[in-house]
């Protein structure tokens, strides 16, 4: 009995020490200045990463193939109030990739929705 009671008090103990710990973290913002590029991000697993880099401060930057998908995940995570930009780009299209390179670079940041591009703003 009296073991049970020593472990069940070590996972108490544990928990309180991650949560403690994860708590700590989110004050930090962690990535705070930062870009993240998540590929294929407007959906699951994908979003879900975005969606997390944003909230550790990160400016995300989405992209799917399909233009309302990107319109659709930057809308919910600047619902949010997170820091998110989207750009419509198929990998394997040379052009996609150098509009996404040159959106997370920062050469297309400033620009106006509207503006020609295909990016969400």
């Amino acid at each position: 009995m009296q073991k049970a009671s020593l472990l069940l008090g070590g996972c108490v103990r544990s928990r309180k020490t991650v949560k403690m710990a994860s708590s700590r973290v989110a004050r930090q913002v962690p990535l705070a200045n930062k870009v993240a590029l998540v590929t294929a991000s407007t959906d699951g697993i994908g979003f879900a990463i975005a969606r997390r880099l944003a909230q550790d401060g990160a400016h995300v930057v989405v992209s799917s193939r399909k233009q309302q998908n990107v319109d659709r995940a930057v809308a919910t995570l600047q619902g949010e109030g997170l820091s998110v930009t989207g750009t419509v780009c198929h990998v394997g299209k040379a052009q996609d990739r150098e509009r996404l390179v040159a959106t997370v670079s920062g050469k297309h940041m400033g620009k106006k929705p509207g503006d020609g591009r295909r990016e969400s703003a």
